[in-house]
Formats: C-alpha cells, sequence, structure tokens
C-alpha cells in the first residue's frame, strides 16, 4: 500500500513510517521544509518518497497536496503531524488536514492524530482566526475539531474509511522525554487502521486507543457541530468538501 505520513521527521510520526517501509509498504514521508530533509535520508534511501512543505503556510499546503498528487493516489493517509501551542495550532493541527483532505486524489483510508485532551476541548467556532495570525484556539479545541472532522469525513464518505487516534502521552519532542506511554504503542493504531485487513481496521468514524475503540467527546459525533465546522473551514479556505 501507498502511505503518506505527515510529521514524518521525528516522533511519532517517525516511528511510523520507518514501521510502515519496514511492513513493505510503499511510504510517502513529509517535512516541514528542506532543511529537514535530513532527517528522513534513512527511509529516503530505503525507497521513500518525500513531499516538503511546512503546514503553517497555506500556499505551502496547497503545494504538498500537489506533490503528493503528482505521485499519485495514496491509498491511505495519516494525517500526523501537529503543534502543541501558539497561534499556529488552528493552521496546522485542523486547516492542513482539511485542506489536504479536499485538494488530495481521495483515498481509501484517511487516520487522523487526535488525542486524550480533546476531551477537554469547547465545540465553540465563533471568534476563531484560522490563519494563525493570532492565537485563538488551545490544543484542546483543535484536537475536538480534528477529530470532529475525522467522523464528519467517515460520515459524508462512505467509500472512504476515516478514523481518529488518541496515541497516548508518549515520549516525543511535544510529549516530553518522561512520558508514561509507550512510543511504540503510539503509532501502531495508526499503521494498523492504514493498512490492516482486520475486521476492526475495516470500520469507519471511529475514535481510537491502542487498538481499542473507545467513545470520544460527545461534539466529535454531533452532526450539527460538524455541519458548523465544514462551513467555517470552507469559509476561511475558499475550499468546500465535495
Amino acid at each position: 500500500m501507498r502511505v503518506l505520513v505527515t510529521g514524518s521527521a521525528d516522533g511519532i510520526g517517525h516511528v511510523t513510517a520507518t514501521e510502515l517501509k519496514r511492513a513493505g509498504h510503499e511510504v510517502v514521508v513529509h517535512v516541514r521544509n528542506e532543511a529537514r530533509r535530513h532527517t528522513v535520508s534513512a527511509l529516503v534511501s530505503a525507497g521513500a518518497q518525500v513531499v516538503v512543505g511546512d503546514l503553517a503556510e497555506p500556499e505551502q499546503v496547497i503545494s504538498l497536496a500537489e506533490q503528493a498528487n503528482g505521485i499519485g493516489r495514496m491509498d491511505a493517509v495519516i494525517h500526523n503531524a501537529g503543534v502543541g501551542d501558539g497561534a499556529s495550532v488552528l493552521p496546522v493541527n485542523v486547516v492542513a488536514p482539511y485542506v489536504l483532505t479536499v485538494l488530495m486524489l481521495r483515498p481509501a483510508r484517511l487516520v487522523y492524530l487526535s488525542s486524550g485532551m480533546h476531551r477537554g476541548g469547547r465545540p465553540r467556532l465563533d471568534g476563531l482566526d484560522w490563519s494563525g495570525r493570532r492565537a485563538t484556539s488551545s490544543y484542546s479545541d483543535s484536537k475536538l475539531f480534528v477529530t470532529a472532522l475525522s467522523a464528519a469525513f467517515g460520515r459524508l464518505w462512505p467509500d472512504v474509511l476515516a478514523n481518529a487516534v488518541d496515541p497516548g502521552w508518549v515520549p516525543t519532542r511535544m510529549g516530553g522525554r518522561h512520558a508514561p506511554d509507550d512510543l511504540r504503542l503510539g503509532s501502531l493504531t495508526q499503521e494498523w487502521l492504514a493498512t490492516s485487513d482486520e475486521p476492526e481496521a475495516l470500520t469507519s468514524g471511529g475514535y481510537w486507543h491502542h487498538q481499542r475503540r473507545v467513545e470520544p467527546n460527545p461534539s466529535v459525533h454531533d452532526e450539527a457541530f460538524q455541519s458548523r465546522l465544514l462551513a467555517a473551514l470552507a469559509d476561511a479556505t475558499g475550499l468546500s468538501l465535495t
């Protein structure tokens, strides 16, 4: 299978891409800029292809989608990249996955990195600056939004398997080296949902933690909230879901 993993330079994304390549899949890795290309050199030597773009910059997200489409249709896309705070939380954690999902050739499977912290997110859309010029949303809010997007795509596109994953609090640059969860387990569910033919992995609209489907914040499956969120993102980006 051909799988794109965003945010492949380090952390969960790098482990995910490495394990997928080791399992024999065709892997497309993503780095923020050319200066970061060296972080995926081992993967490239093993045959991975690279796409480059800063997810906080709208023009570069569009370019990233074009680069991916130039490679060909992905069997799965793992939207792994994310930031923990600052004005770029909404652009990177929510807007970029939305734009890539709209612009890329539609894959068979979509996997979005969520967080247990999404349960503390607020389903509030008024006054948000999606551009990243100023910070108007928390990390928890952004993870609620992207988890709701995953559920919306799973509902609206019956031909696509769309799921969100809580990897746990793992020792990455964002999570910190003393984080208590296992980094390998943190990547395993994404890989499984992207490639497995096990019956549970061939389901859609789920929120998963360590290969177990669990209940998310109730707003995730609120279709009215999903519709408002999709409308807000369409208005902010000029790109509508079709």
